[in-house]
This record gives structure tokens, C-alpha cells and sequence, in this order.
């Protein structure tokens, strides 16, 4: 115990009837931190085999009061839905249901005004054939399950025909692909998946691909995997082709969704559990994470009892039950989402040949890194004045008891996946670790969740959550409207995005650009972390303004893009992990 912790006191917290005295000496703090790690205990995990969850006495006190906060910051999204739906029910029924694919506009327009007051991209009904539209999805509301293939690491997943691939992009698969213009996303492991009655989907792969003449990120062929496993491309009918994007959409939704709540939630609550373990309770590093993990833990437990268990939300709507999410989790929280280090922004990247790639051209346009990334960086920025100010010498963190015993927790008791390893030596590795778990519940978690759903990735009819006819073992359909659901199931795919929503934001300055703005939190902090606070607010109110600035220019295209994204709105999206 170094005079670094004498110079932070506690801040408040909503938890108050489980925060001790502030300490004032390394006995007392001791003693704090063996009542924490007393009453902080490694759980089960929750929706899967991925990280531990809270129990002990502490640990059920803090689930049940995050809980508490959660009902209650949830209480208007649920009281809207409940008003708004009817009105939306009636105006579908008055024009004799889904006619045709425009029809499913109806759910949306003119609707949730109070639910959804941002409205669904613009683009989203006008647009939403054009590949364009599609491709470029994977670039923005869905940036994590597409790669660039490595010319000579990777072989190339599936075969297309020849003179198809030559007629539609110029060159052949293997020049595409010995030119570092091949992209691919794979969802073949959902071929495993058991469908529920009455409902179907493929379990698609895809590849993409840099246009040799236009610079475009554009689809190539997308593989079904299931039934007579067939293969599609642009050269097909348009609905063939369009029933194929729907289908890939629909693996993909389950992916970004599934994907969200290994990464996001499992990982940053048990970095945050192993802290509360071996931190005292006015320690700074103890304090940055009581910020950024707000509620936190409310989140698994509710997923639990009302999304994921049988017969609920996700059972309601979904092709496949809740066993897949499980199955899901199971597989891609060890291998993927759950590692701590490959997940940093820039590093997932880089990794997947999105930014940087020095065996391809770059991509002309991605929106995801394009208004992500300096979010991230005045994250970074904020964190880096946060460290210097508390660990102004290295010696005062190599010499911090607390945080070496968290790092090595975190690295053993509590199986952080891929976390920097013990003992801490470089203050750019603390910087790391909390900006990263600033970044997962702030950024990482909107562009899959909270607004982005009902805003465009889990909108219909292009994003359907399940198929009502069965995947077709021959080309050559021509009612699409036939394999999309009814109003009946396509109120519960609305609501159930419209769930994830918290409009009600700026009221409870919940809002990212208020990360670092709460006096609970800022009490007792530096004058250069106050400093520090305000860059950090008035950069975000900047971003914002341009994020809300966003339209189409002359060629109809927004950050190249046919559609208008603007989800990443420091002054609307959470600094928290919201739902």
C-alpha cells in the first residue's frame, strides 16, 4: 500500500448500502479487501459456458440492486412498446397485412415515435436491395464476422463458378484472392442448430470482395450450407438473390447478437468481478470500473429469466431456441469473443485485415472504424491523463499491491481469457486494460445492441429472424413474401429490437458523452482528470454533432454506403452495458 490510494477518496456509488467506511491506512484497507474478497465469489457462469458470475453475500447484494436499477431504467421502453403496439397492428391489418416486401414498411413508418424516436436509418426500405446496402452492413451495423483471407495462409473456403465470378467482378476467385481483395464470413456452424416447428434458416457463407474497377466492397456468393447446399450470386434472379441476402442476414443478426453478450458482458464483468475482489473500495482503478460497469450485472441474470430461457423472448421469434445461444456461447467465448487482448479495437482489426492490411488494398470506406475509432481514441486519451495522474512514476504502480494482486486474479482465480499477464510493469498496459473495457461497454456493445436493432440490423423484411417456408433446394422462387413472418411474428421480432432501446438517455445522463461527467465520480480526482473529463465531453458533443450532420451526397451514399448510419452517437448511445 503506497500513498497513491490517500489521495482518492471513494466516490458514491449507487450501492450504498453495501459501502464501507473509507479507509485510511493499509490495515484498514487490508480488512476491506478481505471483506470484498469474502463476500465476492465466483459464480456459475450464466447463458453458457463463458466467464464466472457474482454469488456470495456482496455479490448477491450487488446483482440484486443492478437488477433493481435495470427494472427501473427499462420501465419507460416497456410501458412505450405496450402503448404504441396496437396502433402499429391496426394500420398493417387496415391494408390487408404484407402484400409484398414494401408493405413491411408499415411496421415502421410513422410509428414508435416514442419507442424508437430516432426512426430506422434512412435508406433502410429504399435501398435495401442494392448489394451496396448489403455489403457494406458488414462494414458498419455489423463490423466483427467478416475477413479480409490471407492470399497464402488461408485457402479459399468454397468454389464459384469461374466464368460467374470472371462476368462479375473482372478477374477470378484466385486472383481476387492472390490480390488480397477476398473477403469471407463464415456461419456454417449454425447448420448444427435445431430449428424450432414451423420455422427455418440456412447457415450461410459469404464471401465479399474490393472491385478491381470501382474500389466498392461488394457480395460474391453467398453458400446456404444446409439442405442441397446451394450456392448464389448476382447473376441469379433478383429473388434468389435477394432471398439469399435475407438468409445470410438472418445467420448474421444471430451471430452480432449472440456475439455481443460473450464479448461485451461476460468479458467485462469478470475482469470487473476480480477486481472487486482484490481492490479497496476507494481505490482508483476500483473507481474508473465502479463508473464504466454501472448496473453491469443485471444484465446475465434478466437475460437469463426473460430472453433466454425456454419459451421466452429469443424462443418467441427466433429460428432456433435459446440451445443454439448456448451452443454459441460455448464455442465462441474461448476461441473468440471472450479473449481480452485480440479484442482490442484496433487489434481486431488489424488482425482480420480490415485496417492496415499489408497483403491487400485498403477498403475505401468503413464506417464502423471511421466513427469508432475516435471514440476510441479520446477514450484512450482520457484513461492515459487518468493513469499519469495517479501513477505519475512507474515505481508506484510496479509497486501497487492492489492492482499486481487484481492482474494476477484476473490471470488466475478468475480465467480472464488472454488478459496481460502478472506481474504489471508499463503504465501503457493499464491504459490499455481499462480503455478497453471502456470501449466494450460504450462502443462495443451499441453497434450490436441497444439502438442499432431496431434502427437497422434486426429490421425487416431484410433482416427476418427466422424463415416461415423452408429453405429452398432448387433456385428459382417468387414469393418471398411467403417465407417472412406474419404480423403476429413480426411484432415480436419489432418489440423484441424495440426492447433493447433507452431513449429516455439524456434525461438520466446515461449517455456516452457523459462517461466521465458524474460528480460521484469526479469527487476528489486531480484537477488534471477534471481537465481531462471536459476535452473528453467536448470531443464527443463534436463527434456527435457530426454523426447527426450525416445525409447522402450526390451519389445517393453516405460513408459509402446507400443507408445513413448514425448509431454511434456519443450523445444517444450508453456508456454502459444498458441491455
Amino acid at each position: 500500500m503506497n500513498a497513491l490510494h490517500k489521495i482518492r477518496p471513494r466516490p458514491a456509488i449507487y450501492l450504498k448500502e453495501i459501502e464501507p467506511t473509507i479507509a485510511t491506512s493499509s490495515t484498514r484497507s487490508a480488512a476491506e479487501i478481505a471483506t470484498e474478497r469474502a463476500g465476492y465469489l465466483y459464480g456459475p457462469p450464466l447463458i453458457g459456458n463463458n466467464s464466472f458470475f457474482p454469488t456470495g453475500t456482496l455479490g448477491s447484494q450487488r446483482v440484486a440492486a443492478d437488477i433493481a436499477v435495470f427494472t427501473a431504467n427499462a420501465s419507460y421502453i416497456t410501458k412505450s412498446i405496450e402503448e404504441e403496439s396496437g396502433p402499429v397492428e391496426q394500420v398493417v391489418t387496415a391494408a390487408g397485412g404484407f402484400k409484398n416486401l414494401s408493405s413491411y414498411g408499415l411496421l415502421y413508418k410513422d410509428q414508435w415515435k416514442l419507442s424508437n424516436p430516432g426512426g430506422v436509418v434512412p435508406g433502410a426500405f429504399t435501398n435495401y436491395t442494392q448489394d451496396l446496402f448489403f455489403s457494406m452492413e458488414r462494414l458498419s451495423v455489423g463490423p466483427f464476422s467478416t475477413r479480409r483471407l490471407h492470399p497464402s495462409k488461408d485457402a479459399l473456403p468454397f468454389v464459384v463458378d469461374d466464368t460467374a465470378v470472371k462476368e462479375i467482378t473482372g478477374q477470378s476467385l484466385e486472383q481476387l484472392h492472390a490480390s488480397g481483395r477476398l473477403f469471407f464470413a463464415d456461419h456454417s456452424y449454425q447448420a448444427k442448430y435445431t430449428l424450432q416447428p414451423g420455422r427455418f434458416a440456412a447457415a450461410c457463407s459469404a464471401y465479399f470482395y474490393i472491385d478491381p474497377r470501382s474500389g466498392d466492397f461488394l457480395p460474391l456468393a453467398i453458400r446456404t450450407n444446409v439442405g442441397n447446399d446451394l450456392i448464389y450470386t448476382p447473376l441469379d434472379t433478383k429473388d434468389d438473390w435477394l432471398l439469399a441476402k435475407m438468409m445470410f442476414n438472418n445467420n448474421d443478426y444471430f451471430f452480432g447478437q449472440i456475439f455481443h453478450l460473450a464479448n461485451s458482458h461476460a468479458v467485462t464483468e469478470i475482469v470487473y468481478l476480480s477486481a472487486l475482489r482484490t481492490l479497496s473500495i476507494r481505490h482508483p482503478v476500483r473507481a474508473f470500473l465502479d463508473r464504466v460497469m454501472y448496473q453491469a450485472f443485471a444484465i446475465r441474470p434478466v437475460g437469463s429469466q426473460i430472453l433466454f430461457n425456454p419459451g421466452g423472448y429469443f424462443d418467441q421469434g427466433s429460428a432456433v431456441d435459446h440451445n443454439a445461444v448456448l451452443s454459441f456461447v460455448g464455442q465462441f467465448y474461448p476461441s473468440l469473443a471472450g479473449l481480452f487482448q485480440q479484442n482490442y479495437f484496433s487489434t481486431s482489426l488489424k488482425t482480420r485485415g480490415l485496417v492496415d492490411c499489408p497483403y491487400g488494398p485498403p477498403l475505401k470506406h468503413f464506417a464502423f472504424a471511421e466513427d469508432a475509432g475516435p471514440i476510441v481514441a479520446s477514450i484512450r486519451k482520457f484513461v492515459t491523463t487518468y493513469v499519469s495522474s495517479y501513477y505519475p512514476a512507474l515505481s508506484l504502480l510496479t509497486g501497487d499491491e492492489e492492482v499486481q494482486a487484481w492482474i494476477k486474479e484476473a490471470n488466475t482465480a478468475a480465467q480472464v481469457l488472454d488478459f496481460p499477464s502478472a506481474p504489471l510493469g508499463h503504465r501503457s498496459t493499464l491504459i490499455d486494460i481499462l480503455t478497453q473495457v471502456a470501449y466494450l461497454t460504450g462502443v462495443n456493445h451499441h453497434v450490436l445492441n441497444s439502438n442499432a436493432p431496431s434502427e437497422l440490423s434486426g429490421t425487416l423484411p431484410f433482416h427476418p429472424s427466422a424463415f416461415y417456408q423452408p429453405i429452398p433446394t432448387a433456385k428459382g422462387v417468387e414469393n418471398l413474401v411467403s417465407f417472412l413472418p406474419d404480423l403476429n411474428q413480426s411484432m415480436k421480432q419489432v418489440t423484441l429490437t424495440l426492447r433493447f432501446n433507452r431513449p429516455t438517455l439524456p434525461e438520466e445522463h446515461g449517455e456516452l458523452v457523459d462517461m466521465f461527467s458524474a460528480s460521484s465520480f469526479l469527487a476528489g480526482q486531480p484537477q488534471g482528470v477534471q481537465q481531462a473529463k471536459d476535452v473528453f465531453r467536448a470531443e464527443m458533443e463534436a463527434l456527435g454533432a457530426k454523426v447527426e450532420s450525416k445525409g447522402f451526397d450526390d451519389r445517393g451514399l453516405s460513408q459509402g454506403m446507400p443507408f445513413v448510419w448514425k448509431v454511434l452517437d456519443p450523445r444517444r448511445i450508453p456508456f454502459f452495458l444498458c441491455v
